[in-house]
């Protein structure tokens, strides 16, 4: 996947940081308003439980996807090398996102547990499908896939032609800071537009201390970016992957008993919410082992004599990762 053709230069610093703002202000945008309206329009049609939350997930995707392809488009790049790719190389990086992300939280709950910082209820198989399956669906809807396309696929894209890999993971997790609040902001606005109850504003849900919700946040960011980077075909399918396993292993754990997930966890030491940033790093440690050994079957698979790769070539390599 190319972004560029042979020639056409990097972006500058202004452009780059303007894109990546556009995509963070995109997602901000769609969530505040697509979650409003959803909801009003999920009341007007009657609709309740699992229907009332699909309606602004859709709604949000609806607004968010359109609006960063434009934005590309506009950036002088297709939407190709947002991240996305073909259905088979898509299914492989989201299972890679899944199943890293669900084994690095099934190690450190796990030995969370053994600790005693975890007890867990025991487990209603069937409604912890019905769970899995139904907030899966909202999740990838609302947050997953629009948050993944605006943020590591069109804001990371756009700060890693002008800044490398760091400083596009550090511009990438600044703006995705950003978003929660302002969509709070458009959500206010919106409300106040159509007559429905104002939403309150700020950086962090309500009940949520900001400076622990910001850190959490942090570390959930970079380890998006870590997925993002992880393989080198459809990779913003890791990162929506790391996404959604993400939202749906910690509404089991930590709020598993009030969203009748089937199975919950109580925490019995104050040290418990540490496991979440935890497995996250070890998620993060997961995708740069996938990220050195997908680069050493390229280098081993590359015949020793082979001529150097064009140009066009080594920009694919990079962008497509």
């Amino acid at each position: 996947m190319t972004e560029h053709h042979r020639g056409t230069p990097a972006p500058s610093h202004s452009r780059a940081l303007g894109q990546a703002l556009i995509g963070g202000l995109i997602m901000a945008t769609a969530l505040g308003v697509g979650t409003t309206l959803g909801s009003v329009v999920a009341d007007a049609a009657g609709a309740t439980g699992w229907a009332a939350r699909l309606i602004p997930a859709v709604l949000v995707s609806a607004l968010a996807l359109p609006l960063v392809f434009v934005a590309a488009c506009r950036g002088r790049r297709s939407p190709a090398p947002l991240g996305f790719g073909s259905a088979g190389a898509s299914l492989r990086a989201l299972l890679t996102g899944v199943g890293v992300t669900a084994a690095a939280a099934a190690l450190v709950l796990g030995a969370g547990t053994a600790a005693g910082m975890l007890r867990w209820s025991t487990p209603d198989p069937v409604a912890l499908t019905g769970f899995v399956v139904s907030n899966g669906a909202v999740a990838f809807l609302l947050e997953a896939l629009p948050e993944e396309t605006t943020l590591r696929g069109h804001a990371w894209t756009s700060l890693r032609e002008r800044f490398g890999g760091t400083g596009a993971a550090l511009g990438t997790t600044a703006v995705f800071l950003l978003v929660p609040g302002a969509s709070t902001v458009v959500e206010a606005g919106t409300a106040h537009l159509v007559g429905a109850e104002p939403a309150r504003i700020g950086i962090s849900p309500e009940g949520q201390h900001p400076a622990d919700y910001l850190m959490l946040l942090t570390v959930f960011g970079l380890t998006l970016v870590a997925a993002r980077t992880a393989v080198g075909r459809a990779p913003l399918w890791v990162a929506i992957g790391t996404h959604l396993t993400f939202l749906t292993v910690n509404r089991i754990v930590l709020e598993g008993d009030r969203r009748d997930a089937g199975w919950s966890a109580d925490q019995t030491a104050p040290d418990a919410v540490l496991l979440v940033p935890a497995y996250l790093l070890v998620a993060a440690a997961g995708f740069a082992v996938c990220r050195r050994v997908g680069r050493r079957r390229g280098d081993e698979a590359r015949p020793p004599t082979a001529s150097p790769a064009p140009p066009t070539d080594a920009r694919r390599a990079l962008i497509g990762r």
